[in-house]
């Protein structure tokens, strides 16, 4: 019998990671779990412990845990006994298969396991990540749709050395019926974007992104504008770009982007990088207290404008001209990638961005108001 591309795939592979792309039913969650079985039965009795992990356990429930024993019934080999349906796990041919969420912090973090199976990997997160990868000692593999544009699978885990990449669509699952086939097929005239992400089975572009005109460049050009700073700590970092203008395009470079970073610390970074006290700063507003302190070592600093519609005036300037940012400002173009509005229940975009991937953005905001509170400055003006 036939089955769909992804389980030869995931049988072939011999690397300690396995990434499955894949567009809807493309049949590569079910692929899986079937080599899972037979990776089972092909070490009886060894005491492999099998991790099964999706974001929510509702969600987990509903696909791979269902697929699952939906396996195990067709080849008669589901057992009441051996499943334990409290703590979600059966016993396999000796083995123990185990489902969790990463919303069980206890289990993500807990006893360690020899496979890992990550369902729709690309809804948690890095860190939840690299705590399932250091507690796995042999192989992972994860799946998913790529809906989203960037994500930490693309740069933390396919370059990697000990990974295996495959990509598969609705045409590798040999078991559609005609009627799903021309379903998915529909998307080609109904939303372009859907159709590459779920027919394709390619990274999308999120409707929810806020910039999608920016550009790289190898140098700022133009009149220096102001310098933008957004402050940070522990958690976040604290961000300083520079800003320019022709007088139509907006050139930004990212200066610094470093958490730990203490308001002395600031000014002597600003006095030896940015032309001293001479260098105009505009910095985020709820920092009253950093201002001052930062202006009493002789910085030229000044507060942005604040509240959330100068966030969404400056946003929409910042969209209104051609923007340029430097390819060394690696942070700055990271958050640009995945600045987003948010989403509704029902996936309606709001006009409110998350607050997320935004500290050089913010730094590049202030910097920006310096033109918005000069209105004639340049040749556009927020009206």
């Amino acid at each position: 019998m036939k089955l769909a591309r992804s389980y030869y795939d995931f049988c072939k592979s011999t690397k300690r990671i396995q990434v499955h792309q894949g567009g809807t039913r493309s049949g590569k969650t079910y692929s899986i779990l079937t080599g899972l079985v037979e990776l089972c039965y092909a070490n009886e009795n060894a005491g492999i412990v099998v991790t099964i992990v999706r974001k929510t356990f509702p969600a987990l429930r509903g696909t791979a845990y269902r697929d699952f024993f939906e396996i195990l019934e067709r080849e008669n080999l589901y057992d009441e006994n051996f499943h334990n349906k409290s703590e979600a796990t059966y016993e396999l041919f000796g083995n123990l298969v185990e489902f969790i969420s990463v919303d069980q912090p206890q289990k993500v973090r807990g006893r360690k396991r020899d496979v890992l199976y990550v369902n729709e990997a690309n809804e948690i997160s890095l860190e939840d990540w690299r705590q399932l990868l250091l507690r796995t000692t042999g192989r992972a593999v994860i799946d998913y749709n790529p809906s989203d544009e960037y994500s930490w699978i693309y740069e933390e885990v396919i370059p990697r050395e000990d990974a295996d990449f495959f990509k598969t669509t609705y045409l590798d699952n040999p078991f559609l019926d005609e009627a799903t086939i021309k379903e998915i097929e529909r998307l080609k005239n109904a939303d372009a974007n859907f159709w590459r992400v779920y027919g394709l089975g390619e990274r999308g572009a999120s409707q929810a992104r806020i910039f999608t005109h920016f550009q790289e460049c190898a140098k700022l050009e133009g009149k220096l504008v102001a310098y933008g700073l957004d402050f940070g700590y522990t958690n976040d970092p604290s961000a300083i770009v520079k800003l320019a203008t022709d007088g139509e395009a907006l050139y930004v470079q990212e200066l610094l982007y470093r958490q730990g970073m203490s308001n002395r610390e600031l000014a002597e970074f600003i006095k030896e990088e940015l032309a001293g006290s001479k260098a105009l700063v505009i910095a985020d507003s709820a920092e009253p207290k950093s201002i001052d302190e930062i202006h009493r070592f002789g910085i030229n600093i000044h507060p942005a404008k604040k509240g959330t519609d100068s966030v969404r005036a400056g946003i929409q300037y910042l969209k209104s001209r051609p923007l340029f940012v430097t390819s060394d400002s690696v942070n700055l173009l990271k958050e640009l990638r995945n600045y987003k509005y948010k989403e509704d229940k029902n996936g309606r975009i709001l006009n409110e961005p998350v607050d997320s991937f935004n500290h050089g953005i913010d730094a590049l905001r202030y910097a920006a108001s310096h033109s918005l509170l000069r209105p004639n400055y340049g040749r556009y003006r927020i009206v």
